[in-house]
């Protein structure tokens, strides 16, 4: 059946030739269409041009407001603005850990292993101190993010003084078997 329909086609092609449109049919055509399309892609462009604007716009303000919060954490917060009595405090508690670990430090020479022991009670409370002063410029009360800096740092100053204690009595007890030895 196929062979008689392509005979059919080939037999009488000239009479299918003749139903080709006029030249200018197409170009009458577009005339005819309205420019709608282009005005879509107008609208098009516009909506994407304003969304690339709003995305820099808002990535601008996010880089800025990093930006803006690392500045804050470098200056960090005077402490006399929240409660200038509680700025004394923790400046002189701060003062005396700093010099209790100083003399801490001295000991690191003769015993090292004891000295380690003793740091790292310190270093878990000194990233606690740490801790909390980072987060005192975004505390909702700044006055007990304050309060707990203070108790933290007293803490300190008493571990310190417990351990700088036992060093002396540990150096004391060494000397008086040192003087038992000699005296037998």
């Amino acid at each position: 059946m196929s062979k008689r329909l392509e005979d059919f086609i080939r037999a009488n092609r000239e009479e299918f030739d003749d139903l080709e449109p006029r030249a200018g049919l197409w170009a009458e055509i577009e005339k005819q269409l309205p420019e709608e399309p282009k005005k879509r892609e107008a609208k098009t462009f516009s909506i994407g041009f304003v969304l690339r604007v709003a995305a820099t716009v808002i990535l601008v303000m996010g880089v800025s407001f990093v930006v803006f919060l690392k500045s804050i954490e470098k200056r960090g917060i005077d402490l006399a603005d929240i409660n200038p009595e509680y700025a004394k405090q923790q400046m002189h508690y701060a003062s005396l850990v700093e010099t209790k670990r100083t003399e801490l430090k001295q000991i690191a020479k003769s015993d090292p292993a004891l000295y380690q022991e003793f740091s790292k009670e310190i270093a878990q409370m000194d990233s606690t101190y740490k801790k909390l002063n980072s987060d005192l410029a975004n505390s909702p009360n700044q006055e007990l993010v304050l309060r707990a800096m203070i108790q933290n740092l007293q803490i300190q100053t008493e571990v310190l003084n417990q351990q700088l204690s036992a060093i002396e009595q540990y150096n004391q007890d060494k000397k008086d078997q040192k003087n038992e030895t000699k005296n037998i």
